[in-house]
């Protein structure tokens, strides 16, 4: 009986260094796979709100399509009309895409 129970702790032995490879190996994949993807992701939508100027069609993150008539840099905010007429003043972190690239379902 106990070489049974010695064999099996034998086996086990190695298995601490394998978990340790699975768990790097899952890491690394969630990292490539997820992560980076989404950093990449944040810096373009960085990018694209440093560089919002006067007349670009915009979507802010209440999904609300407009054109930038004003940028208030000292705010941080944006002046984005929404119809003729209708301009509403919106944070600049808040507008994340450039509209002319997307179409709306309507």
């Amino acid at each position: 009986m106990n070489a049974i129970v010695l064999a099996a702790q034998a086996a086990q032995g190695g298995g601490g260094m394998s978990m340790l490879l699975m768990m790097l190996a899952i890491f690394a994949i969630m990292w490539f796979f997820m992560i980076r993807p989404q950093q990449k992701r944040q810096k373009e939508i960085r990018q694209f709100q440093n560089s919002i100027a006067e007349g670009t069609k915009v979507v802010t993150g209440g999904g609300i399509y407009g054109i930038v008539k004003r940028v208030n840099i000292a705010d941080n905010t944006v002046e984005v009309e929404i119809a003729r007429g209708v301009v509403i003043t919106v944070d600049k972190s808040y507008v994340f895409a450039n509209a002319a690239s997307q179409t709306p379902n309507a």
